[in-house]
């Protein structure tokens, strides 16, 4: 199960961090990822970190705005994010892969969290 939190409304060059929370079979996880949704386009991959926290991955358009990062002894991924824009509005998934770490397709997470509105106004 994952639970994500943090999203809410900010001016455009404010910041943001997102929190997710895994419990129950998190042994099976690979690694983890942030992808978010505007309304009327598809899910699109925002930023990925291996399950051992090491490894990390970022969508183009990210252009080092947004960090991703893990906090072992809790189970949790962040996604800090500065400099907001109005474009960066979105619902903000969390998931959680079995397979491996990286992937940007959102076919390839088996668990996905409830979402987190952010909402970047001008």
């Amino acid at each position: 199960q994952l639970q994500a939190s943090g999203g809410g409304l900010m001016q455009a060059g404010g910041s943001l961090r997102l929190s997710c929370t895994a419990s129950g079979r998190t042994n099976s996880i690979y690694g983890m990822a942030w992808f978010r949704q505007a309304p009327g386009k598809e899910r699109e991959f925002v930023a990925a970190i291996s399950w051992s926290g090491g490894l990390t991955s970022y969508g183009d358009f990210v252009k080092g705005r947004f960090t991703i990062s893990r906090q072992n002894a809790l189970n949790t991924v962040y996604l800090q994010m500065n400099s907001l824009k109005p474009e960066d509005t979105a619902i903000y998934y969390c998931a959680a892969s079995t397979t491996g770490w990286g992937r940007r397709s959102p076919s390839e997470y088996k668990y996905w969290g409830q979402g987190t509105l952010v909402t970047v106004s001008a």
